[in-house]
């Protein structure tokens, strides 16, 4: 699903004009940006949260060469799930594979 989906759907869902609706969606994905480079958290109940996080530099391997390799230290943003999230996936899982044991 691409943003333009996601815009059609609540557009026709709500019953606002695309256009409307994707200067919504594109605010909200901005304000989530500006929100997590400014605090470094965002929570959004029954969605998830998401954290900016440092991961430490370290040694790696070049995948061709098997050279080591540095891979210097660098800020990434984390996603955790919410738990209305979890158990929806959850179910989806269930009623994918057909069993009732998850992973």
């Amino acid at each position: 699903m691409t943003k333009r989906d996601i815009v059609r759907s609540i557009s026709e869902q709500l019953g606002l004009s695309q256009l409307q609706t994707r200067q919504v969606v594109q605010r909200t994905f901005e304000e989530i940006i500006n929100t997590l480079a400014r605090e470094g958290r965002i929570e959004l109940r029954n969605f998830g949260v998401f954290e900016v996080k440092r991961r430490k530099g370290r040694l790696g391997r070049n995948p061709k060469t098997g050279d080591p390799v540095e891979v210097p230290e660098r800020v990434i943003v984390r996603f955790k799930p919410g738990k209305e999230m979890v158990l929806r996936i959850r179910s989806l899982h269930r009623r994918l594979t057909g069993n009732g044991v998850s992973h």
